[in-house]
């Protein structure tokens, strides 16, 4: 008897101390998840992500971001018209909502970047370094299209992705579905 009571008092001490420590391990994770999240909402900040992620709509002062739809890309319910005809001098265009771009190669939509099944919600992590790194899509398929600067973000560190993905993960989704990008169309001979 006194030795099952020792046995039931040695496992609740371990069952106390695990959960303690598992707490600590827990607030631990925390605060490293909150530094890094704040790490990646600094580098979308000074990377300049929403000026091109978050639709521009007319304000008092002229063309601002619409922050109910902050990262979210360019509005599913935007239908555009082609673009004008360009030329070597003037080779791109901008659509007001500065979140549709054409030229030489197409046009390209800013994706939604928000944790949105419409959004980046099936991308894990590695998916998200390689596409930044490889300047692919998924980090495997079709190539990234102007103007993203993917480019420049390749040369930022594993840790800086991981926390630019950390910050998008925790901001509010938005369903958005952007669409596909349209290669340009082959010129008649």
């Amino acid at each position: 008897m006194k030795r099952a009571r020792v046995l039931l008092i040695a496992i609740v001490s371990v069952a106390v101390v695990g959960t303690i420590v598992g707490i600590a391990a827990d607030e631990k994770t925390s605060a490293e998840t909150a530094a890094q999240v704040g790490r990646g909402k600094y580098l979308v900040t000074v990377a300049a992500c929403s000026d091109c992620h978050t639709p521009f709509k007319m304000g008092a002062n002229g063309p601002e971001p619409d922050m109910t739809r902050y990262l979210s890309g360019h509005p599913d319910t935007v239908k555009l018209p082609p673009p004008p005809k360009l030329s070597k001098e003037w080779n791109s265009v901008f659509a007001a909502s500065n979140t549709a771009f054409a030229g030489p190669w197409g046009i390209s939509y800013a994706a939604n970047l928000t944790p949105d099944p419409s959004g980046l919600v099936a991308w894990t992590e590695d998916i998200f370094v390689k596409a930044m790194k490889s300047g692919k899509h998924w980090g495997t398929s079709r190539p990234i299209m102007p103007p993203m600067p993917w480019p420049s973000y390749a040369q930022m560190t594993d840790e800086d992705l991981k926390a630019i993905f950390a910050y998008l993960r925790s901001i509010p989704p938005v369903k958005n579905h952007v669409p596909d990008y349209q290669p340009p169309v082959e010129k008649e001979k």
